[in-house]
Order: C-alpha cells, then sequence, then structure tokens
C-alpha cells in the first residue's frame, strides 16, 4: 500500500519466491485462496529430503551404537503419559485460537464479529498451522493464509498487517521473555540444572536485543510515511524509493504499538499467547515422564526454545532442525542422550503430526466458508444479481 499527498506512486515490482504462498486474483477480480507452487526441483528435492528422512530412522539410526535399541523403545513410552501429552497440545492450540480473537477479533477496529466466530477462528488458525508446518517458508504459509482469510472477511489489508504484527509480537515476547528469565536463572542457580555462558547467558542477551529493537520499532512516529512521501514528492527517484520503504517500518511500528495497546487493554483472550508456548512445553515434559525421570523443567523449557531456532531453517516445518537442536542442548544442559531421543521424537511426533489432519480438513473447510461470505457480500451489493441478469440478457440477445 502506497501513500503519498496527492499522487500515488507506482509501486515498486514485487518478486515471490516460487515456493512461497501467493495470493492471486481469478477472471473476476476476486483474491484466490494462497496456493504454493513448486518447481521440478524443488519437488525433487522435497522428495529426495524426505526419503532420507525416513531411510535414516529406520535404517541408519537403529544400527547406531546404543541409539537403535533406544528408538526401538518408542513403543515402550507410558500410554496415560503419552495421553496427557496430547491433551496438552489440544489446550495449545485452543490458546493459539484464543490469541487469534483477541488480536483480530474481539479488539478489532472493524468489528468482524458477524463473520468470524469461534468455528470460523478455528479454520483459519488450524489451515494456518498446517500450512506452516508442511511448507519451508520459515511460517509464511500459515501467514499468506491466515492475512487471505482475514482480508476476505471484510478487514482492510492495512489492519491485517498490523495485527499480524501485533499477533507475532504478543506471540514472541513470551519467546523472548523465556529465553531471558531462563537464562539468566539457570546461570546464577536460581533455577536448577546449571548450563554453560553459551546456552543460558548468550540466548539472554539476544533476548535483551529482541526487546530492546522492538521497543525502537514503537518509537517510530506514526506519520513517518507521510513526511517521507512529502519529502520525496520534493526531490527525485531516490526520495521515492526511501519513501516507499518506509511502509514496512512504518506497519512494524503500528503493530508494535498495537501490541502494547493489547496488553495494556487486559484482555483475557491474550493469556492464549503463554497457553500455547505453555501446554506445548508441557507436551515436551510428558514426554520425559512416559519414559523416564524429567530434568528441572528450567531445563526443559530453556531447550525447548533453543531447539525452536530449527524453525529458521529452510525444512519442512523446521523438521530435522529442531529435533537435533533440542536434542543437542539437552545433551548440553547433561541430560542422558537417550532419555532426550525419546522425549525429543516422541514430542515431535505429536506436536507435528497432530494438527496436520484437522488443519487439512480445515483448509477445505475454510474454502467453503470464504465461498459462503463472497456469496454474502455479494447478495449485499446486488452484483450476483447484476450478474446474473446480464447473461440472461446475452442469452436472450438483448
Amino acid at each position: 500500500m502506497q501513500v503519498g499527498d496527492t499522487h500515488q506512486a507506482p509501486g515498486p515490482e514485487v518478486t515471490h519466491d516460487p515456493s512461497e504462498p501467493v495470493a492471486r486474483a481469478d477472471a473476476t477480480g476476486v483474491e484466490e485462496m494462497p496456493r504454493v507452487l513448486f518447481t521440478r526441483r524443488q519437488l525433487v528435492a522435497f522428495a529426495l529430503f524426505v526419503l532420507l528422512a525416513i531411510c535414516f530412522l529406520y535404517f541408519v539410526l537403529p544400527n547406531l551404537a546404543g541409539v537403535g535399541a533406544t528408538v526401538h523403545h518408542l513403543e515402550g513410552g507410558d500410554r496415560w503419559w503419552i495421553a496427557i501429552g496430547v491433551l496438552f497440545e489440544i489446550l495449545s492450540f485452543g490458546g493459539y485460537v484464543m490469541l487469534f480473537r483477541a488480536v483480530f477479533v474481539t479488539n478489532s477496529q472493524t468489528n468482524p464479529r458477524s463473520r468470524i466466530g469461534w468455528r470460523e477462528s478455528y479454520q483459519i488458525t488450524m489451515a494456518g498451522l498446517a500450512a506452516t508446518r508442511l511448507f519451508a517458508a520459515a511460517g509464511a504459509g500459515g501467514v499468506a493464509l491466515t492475512a487471505w482469510a482475514l482480508r476476505r472477511s471484510g478487514m482492510e489489508p492495512r489492519l491485517v498487517a498490523s495485527r499480524m504484527v501485533a499477533f507475532f509480537v504478543l506471540l514472541y515476547v513470551i519467546y523472548a521473555g523465556s529465553l531471558l528469565i531462563g537464562g539468566l536463572g539457570l546461570a546464577t542457580g536460581l533455577f536448577p540444572g546449571g548450563g554453560s555462558f553459551a546456552i543460558t547467558i548468550l540466548p539472554a542477551i539476544a533476548a535483551v536485543a529482541l526487546f530492546a529493537i522492538t521497543g525502537a520499532m514503537a518509537l517510530v512516529p506514526d506519520d513517518i510515511e507521510r513526511r517521507l512521501w512529502g519529502w520525496a514528492s520534493r526531490s527525485g527517484r531516490l526520495a521515492q524509493w526511501v519513501a516507499r520503504g518506509a511502509t514496512v517500518p512504518a506497519l512494524a511500528a503500528s503493530g508494535v504499538r498495537t501490541a502494547i495497546e493489547l496488553i495494556r487493554s487486559r484482555d483475557l483472550g491474550l493469556v492464549g499467547a503463554l497457553a500455547w508456548w505453555g501446554f506445548d512445553i508441557c507436551v515436551l515434559w510428558a514426554m520425559f515422564h512416559a519414559f523416564g525421570s524429567p530434568p528441572p523443567f528450567a531445563v526443559i523449557t530453556m531447550a525447548y526454545f533453543l531447539g525452536m531456532l530449527g524453525n529458521l531453517l529452510p525444512l519442512p516445518g523446521g523438521l530435522g532442525g529442531v529435533e537435533g537442536g533440542m536434542i543437542g542442548a539437552f545433551a548440553a544442559f547433561g541430560v542422558d542422550f537417550n532419555l532426550a531421543l525419546l522425549a525429543v521424537l516422541s514430542y515431535r511426533a505429536i506436536s507435528f503430526w497432530l494438527p496436520t489432519l484437522p488443519g487439512a480438513l480445515a483448509y477445505i473447510q475454510l474454502r467453503r466458508t470464504v465461498a459462503r461470505w463472497r456469496d454474502e457480500q455479494g447478495a449485499d451489493t446486488g452484483e450476483p444479481l447484476r450478474a446474473s441478469a446480464g447473461a440472461a440478457g446475452a442469452l436472450q440477445g438483448s
């Protein structure tokens, strides 16, 4: 979205990675559901990755000294603790839906309550989570799908962008806060578990940097775009490109300020951010119970968040990277390798695959919901009636 004084300059050329979800318009000008386009090379690479992962898990890993016997113990976990882990994961998804509604529905400036109820909220969030896990686009699949659905519900694109930023700020302030508190607590002995400088203090320093960057975004003036476009209108082409580039930090700043306002509102739905992370960590904690004695909860939390950095790798849902990161973090904390291996693999089996099937079903349901919204919008404006009348007239030769 470009902002100017009196004229709207043509936007910069936007290119898309073929593997990233993109939204297109159909022949009627209506934005279609985001789809993921793959090149032949990417499909071959993905198939090769899955094949290698299966070969490693079933042929290589069991033959490694001491590891094969451990992997075979996956079937011997305590079923009650595994069932508790599944329940924790369901509660985690519930927290995600709560946060979604707090940011986009109950506190929205456009009042989309008539369109986005609890059922629609479930469809959007579950379809987005499935897209995030299945597509190697650093979460872009889920973001694109969620933004598309919100726009089709009637929310303005700029408001969608600002609220999306606020949503992720609220989520990842928990992430950064956990790294800061957990790292300092473990390093100082306040929390049991110990840990070296690299896995306690360094993550805490990184968390402080994230807080500083986020806080700096909130200080960006509200009218930064208007100021820059006013300056650009009196300057050359370079100034116009600078003004265009100000759109991103302006939206980011708006999202950060929105997140701060939501926190000040003390909406109960914001507890969903804590529930999303907290219950997911409890799944990992339950898996340690299923196969043995768990390490201190602070160690589980710290290793969990360190392992989540694997989601930044260009792998579907961080598959492989998250597991390796978590197991390596637990090993650095001195946790028994075999126990950590069993707990992490079983945790990922629940957290990664559990939302896949309901997420796929939610994707199909969401398409139908958006089609219904489109019909309702057309009925309000009378467009389908005019279209039908036009078609009838054409058939009659009028």
